[in-house]
């Protein structure tokens, strides 16, 4: 895919607006994961890849992790989910998936998870 597909400028105002308006479950998260505390890797919130914004991403293991609130349970939420996995997984990015509860009630799983895939 030619020309730029990351943090396009015209996404710059959506992307702005979801770090101000992130959900309970993404800020926990992002409390567990900014600033290299996991495994010393790094990750970005509410980064954009082409016309998509993605919850969380670490671009040395092009990995994206996304956390589904009842959003994404409706018929709509999965198709658009579905397309932009397609999408992502077609330039190499792994799209790692969490329902919300699962930051709250197993934040330990949740961590181990995710470093499954940053060993892999």
């Amino acid at each position: 895919m030619p020309g730029q597909l990351n943090s396009l400028p015209e996404m710059k105002p959506f992307r702005r607006k979801l770090r101000k308006h992130m959900t309970p479950a993404e800020v926990s998260l992002w409390m567990m994961i900014k600033n290299r505390q996991l495994d010393g890797e790094r990750f970005l919130r509410q980064f954009s890849i082409g016309h998509y914004v993605v919850d969380f991403y670490c671009h040395k293991h092009k990995l994206s992790i996304e956390l589904d609130g009842e959003g994404h349970f409706t018929e709509e939420g999965e198709a658009y989910d579905k397309r932009r996995t397609e999408f992502l997984n077609s330039i190499g990015v792994r799209v790692l998936r969490f329902e919300n509860f699962e930051i709250f009630q197993y934040p330990q799983r949740t961590l181990d998870e995710i470093r499954k895939y940053l060993t892999e």
